[in-house]
């Protein structure tokens, strides 16, 4: 049986907004995905995300992925205010889930610098049970040595676990670890799947 809700973060409960965000910062689409591949799709994005890099190392490490658009990254991620915002009807949802009797935790990839600088997006923690993000622990998913300490440190059981992240490979490393999953596509696509797993809520 379903108790517990564990919830991904960016593109889940956050709008992981970045080709907005660039746009704002005056890039096109064709440089806001060059700016993409250097830095998102790189080892050091995910080194970063775990606090294994710092924050100049991480961007020496995207401007050497690709040098020629080292004004371009320096300028895309000097602040990432607004790269991540908190979705509204993220933390009424949150209060519906514990109104139906479950646990709402979280469990996602983040580095401490978006942490700080976009700190409105994980603004509902504090109606959560808790919960894990990447930098504070050494370690990112789909890595099972997350999931583990998550159950570890909340003392729960897989098996009362789902587990949603708009990630597919993140939903199957959870499966493997014997959580329930949902690749997440929408609100209430979320909500009927949910309520498929026996999670009545209201509305």
């Amino acid at each position: 049986m379903i108790k517990n809700i564990v919830f991904d973060i960016g593109g889940v409960l956050a709008d992981f907004r970045i080709f907005e965000f660039l746009g704002e910062k005056g890039f096109d689409k064709a440089m806001a995905k060059r700016i993409l591949r250097a830095t998102a799709m790189s080892p050091y994005w995910g080194a970063f995300e775990r606090g294994e890099i710092s924050e100049e190392e991480a961007i020496d490490g995207f401007v050497a992925t690709d040098p020629g658009i080292e004004n371009e990254i320096r300028t895309a991620f000097g602040s990432l205010e607004g790269m991540l915002t908190l979705k509204e009807s993220t933390i009424p949802l949150i209060k519906a889930l514990k109104a139906a009797g479950c646990g709402v935790y979280y469990l996602s990839n983040y580095s401490k610098k978006a942490y700080d600088e976009c700190a409105e997006s994980v603004s509902f923690m504090p109606y959560t049970d808790g919960g894990i993000v990447s930098f504070k622990v050494g370690m990112t998913k789909p890595d099972p040595a997350m999931f583990h300490l998550f159950l570890e440190r909340f003392g729960l059981t897989a098996a009362e676990c789902v587990f949603v992240d708009d990630t597919e490979e993140n939903v199957k490393a959870a499966e493997q670890e014997g959580f329930a999953g949902i690749v997440y596509k929408g609100e209430n696509e979320l909500v009927e799947a949910l309520r498929g797993l026996g999670i009545a809520l209201a509305g």
